[in-house]
C-alpha cells in the first residue's frame, strides 16, 4: 500500500467511500452523500491552505481510504490546532489503512506548522476510529453527549487530541 498526495482522478473513489460512510455509518453526521463536484471543492479548499489530503493506494491502484487534517476551527487564534478526518473503503476496515493514513498524516500536519491535532469522532461505539488514534497517542479529551440524531438514534460525539511536534511547549513565533 501507498499512501500519497490525492488528485483530482482519485475523487471518483473519494466520493463511493464517502457515500458508504454516510448511508450506513455515523462517523459522519451527514445524511445525503454529497454529489462529486461537491468532494473536489472540499479537497481544493484544504489543499488550496497547503494542507494534506492523502489517499491510500493498493498495489493495483485501487484506493481504499482517505484521510485530511484542516485547521481545527476558521478563527485565527486555531492556526497551530488541526482536525483530523479519515475514511476507509469498508471491504478494507481493520486492515492498518486507517493508521497508515493518520500517522502519515500527522507528518504531514507537523510539516504545516500544526501544534495539536484533534479527532472529532462520530459515535462513542466507533471503536475502530477511537482504537487506530489511541494506537497513534492521541487521548480522549471529552465526550458531547447525544450531540445528533442519525439512524433513528442518539450519537454521541468523542474528542480525542494529541500534541504534533513540539506541541504546547513553546509559542510559535
Amino acid at each position: 500500500m501507498q499512501i500519497r498526495d490525492a488528485a483530482p482522478a482519485d475523487l471518483p473513489a473519494i466520493t463511493a467511500i464517502y457515500a458508504h460512510h454516510v448511508l450506513y455509518g455515523t462517523g459522519t453526521f451527514e445524511e445525503e452523500p454529497p454529489p462529486e463536484a461537491e468532494m473536489a471543492t472540499r479537497m481544493a479548499k484544504v489543499q488550496g491552505k497547503g494542507w494534506p489530503w492523502l489517499v491510500a493506494v493498493e498495489d493495483d491502484g485501487q484506493i481504499v481510504g482517505y484521510a485530511y487534517a484542516a485547521q481545527f476551527r476558521d478563527r485565527s487564534a486555531y492556526r497551530f490546532a488541526g482536525e483530523d478526518s479519515v475514511y476507509v473503503r469498508d471491504d478494507q476496515r481493520g486492515q492498518g489503512v486507517g493508521k497508515a493514513l493518520v500517522a502519515a498524516l500527522l507528518d504531514r500536519a507537523e510539516a504545516c506548522g500544526f501544534r495539536q491535532m484533534f479527532a472529532v469522532i462520530g459515535d462513542s461505539e466507533n471503536v475502530g476510529s477511537i482504537g487506530l488514534h489511541v494506537a497513534l497517542g492521541f487521548r480522549q479529551v471529552g465526550v458531547l453527549k447525544a450531540a445528533g440524531v442519525k439512524f433513528g438514534r442518539w450519537v454521541d460525539v468523542v474528542f480525542m487530541q494529541r500534541p504534533v511536534g513540539t506541541g504546547d511547549r513553546d509559542v510559535p513565533g
